[in-house]
């Protein structure tokens, strides 16, 4: 909204700016097309492999799936949360404002919740899976609409992101439950929580931040 204003205040200043600014506009709509078709043939081509390389990990899908769990346990007692995270073979990571004692009983209590077979937990809505399911589809249906009129469009890119807008999440959803994640976390125990906090280089002592990273260590059993 500020940008917008400093934009009229500008034009009314240096009205002039109108016409330079507008064929900028214009040379860049035209081109988004063919942009978004470059994007599109490169989402088709990576995301896949990259869905396939969790897929096959069966300790990343558990640990992805507890991150998971973690953060739906906690916007379920604080509600939404600034909260992102990624899993690794041993362990996830949680990024964002909150306190240890927190992501620690949070965890505890995904997991447990977890093995006594809430597997919605699993799923969270914000996961990259998701972003990566809705640009795929948004990829394959632009792609489509572009061999089927043979045209680069605008009106093909709005259709492509209205088709990733409403089925997205859906596919997202359905990812995350067959590929990227894996609910059957009996035998996976949490060793603990190490964290961080704000490192300013000058002041070497603990002044009261609250820790921004947080690394929830897993183990597993076979």
């Amino acid at each position: 909204m500020l940008f917008l204003i400093l934009l009229f205040l500008i034009l009314v200043v240096f009205p002039w700016l109108l016409i330079p600014l507008t064929v900028f506009f214009l040379f860049n709509l035209l081109l988004l097309p063919f942009g978004f078709t470059l994007r599109s043939l490169f989402s088709l081509l990576t995301i896949p492999g990259q869905i396939w390389q969790i897929a096959t990990n069966r300790r990343l899908r558990a640990n992805h799936a507890l991150e998971h769990a973690t953060i739906n346990v906690i916007e379920e007692y604080y509600g939404p949360q600034q909260l992102a995270g990624f899993a690794r073979e041993d362990g996830f990571f949680i990024k964002g404002q909150a306190q240890p004692h927190i992501i620690e009983e949070a965890a505890r209590l995904g997991l447990r919740r977890l093995q006594q077979g809430e597997k919605d937990l699993a799923i969270h809505r914000r996961c990259g899976t998701s972003i990566a399911a809705a640009n795929f589809l948004a990829s394959l249906v632009f792609l489509l609409l572009l061999f089927i009129t043979r045209h680069f469009t605008l009106i093909n890119v709005l259709l492509a992101m209205v088709a990733a807008n409403l089925l997205g999440p859906l596919f997202g959803d359905w990812l995350q439950a067959r590929f990227t994640t894996l609910a059957d976390v009996d035998n996976v125990d949490i060793v603990g929580v190490e964290y961080r906090v704000p490192d300013f280089g000058f002041f070497p002592l603990n002044l009261g931040f609250v820790p921004t990273e947080f690394f929830v260590r897993t183990r597993f059993y076979y």
